[in-house]
């Protein structure tokens, strides 16, 4: 951004919402709403924290790292009638064959720095992904030889790809074609999973950063046209559905029904789905959801369940990307306890790739591979975030359980 002064904070306030509200509502034509303008002008009011990063040389641009409410935000979409997607979004595993001067090869995670065009490509994807709020992954660098594997890709026969993925995990099978033609990168791909027609399409454009948001873009725009929630169904109050493991008794869903309705975030605690030894509460709470968070941290029968599935774990992008390099790619943004984090940078020549500031991190949650098929698809159809403990019947050692 180009200073700290009140105007141009204003302005930054009003960029970073509006990266926001695009990942939130997820699709793209939430940005030309009526009443979105008043947002933006007013986006202070929406903002809990924010930082100003100053470069690391003098030759550096500066970061306004933003911190927004996901309750507020909501509540704000809602408030002007556009839709609101939930947190619990399909990952799309996206097979990526590039054909250049140096040849065709496939995008892989883990691209070493000596391939900078395939780094380049994988880049721009990932950040793409992070400006849409849209879980990607792309296969293991143990594919990229795989010729036979390559020209299945570049002639989208979906058949192996999907054999090739099985082992993988995914929600959405994409398989991506991209060629330099007449001056620009064209990209056409197929698409399948949760209801999408696979049919073929296509986008141009003249950098493989626009390119890949572009073909990002059209992706989220159509799953939010198929996930999102009507203004309407979002309730004034906050609410999220807590899974609860190691319920081996009556008393044990008792007890820990009753630990949350003790919690004072916690407005009403409901059963939505109770099994064997697992139940689903649907909790309505007041404030964030990093807030409610804190207070479950501090009893310690609510053990934390780790829910991001491996295939994600390599895909948070760590990059500070310069303006020579990133051909106007956006800066990388995170979402995690329920807040939203965004950044605005003027990148120079001066930055480097690889520059971190702890700005990566989890998007949006993805919901495990342990749910059947319909509960999965519920799951992508709800607002509501999804949160996992073990309940820990006897209060536990010291410093188990809690949350570092």
């Amino acid at each position: 951004m180009a200073g700290s002064a009140p105007g141009q904070l204003q302005d930054g306030y009003a960029d970073g919402l509006r990266k926001v509200l695009l990942r939130v509502s997820g699709g793209s034509d939430v940005l030309t709403l009526e009443g979105v303008d008043e947002l933006l002008a007013n986006a202070e009011s929406l903002l809990q924290s924010y930082q100003l990063v100053r470069g690391g040389s003098s030759n550096s641009g500066s970061r306004l790292r933003m911190t927004f409410g996901a309750v507020g935000v909501n509540q704000a979409l809602s408030a002007i009638n556009a839709p609101v997607w939930g947190v619990n979004r399909p990952l799309t595993l996206a097979w990526i064959a590039v054909q250049d001067r140096a040849g065709r090869r496939l995008i892989s995670q883990g691209q070493g720095q000596d391939d900078a065009q395939s780094l380049r490509w994988l880049r721009a994807f990932q950040a793409a992904s992070v400006e849409r709020g849209l879980p990607l992954a792309v296969p293991p660098a143990d594919v990229a030889s795989d010729r036979t594997l390559l020209s299945e890709v570049w002639g989208q026969f979906m058949e192996p790809v999907r054999l090739q993925s099985e082992a993988l995990g995914y929600d959405l099978l994409a398989a991506v074609r991209i060629s330099f033609e007449r001056n620009s990168w064209r990209a056409s791909w197929l698409i399948e999973g949760r209801g999408l027609e696979a049919t073929e399409q296509t986008v141009e454009a003249s950098s493989p950063e626009s390119l890949a948001q572009r073909v990002v873009g059209v992706w989220a725009d159509q799953l939010a046209a198929r996930y999102a929630i009507a203004a309407g169904d979002v309730s004034g109050a906050p609410q999220v559905d807590i899974v609860l493991d190691g319920l081996d008794s009556m008393a044990d869903y008792a007890a820990a029904k009753q630990a949350l309705s003790a919690l004072a975030p916690v407005l009403s605690a409901g059963p939505v789905k109770v099994r064997r030894d697992q139940a689903t509460l649907r909790v309505a709470f007041s404030g964030e959801l990093s807030q409610l968070e804190e207070y479950m941290a501090l009893d310690t029968r609510f053990v934390p369940v780790a829910s991001v599935p491996e295939l994600t774990a390599d895909l948070e992008p760590d990059m500070a990307v310069g303006a020579d390099e990133s051909a106007g790619a956006e800066e990388p943004s995170s979402e995690a306890n329920g807040e939203f984090e965004t950044g605005d940078n003027e990148g120079t020549a001066a930055d480097t790739v690889g520059e971190s500031e702890e700005e990566a991190g989890e998007l949006f949650s993805y919901q495990p591979l342990t749910l059947s098929a319909q509960e999965k698809e519920q799951a992508f159809e709800s607002l509501y975030p999804v949160l996992h403990y073990r309940w820990q019947a006897e209060p536990a050692a010291e410093g188990i359980g809690q949350r570092e």
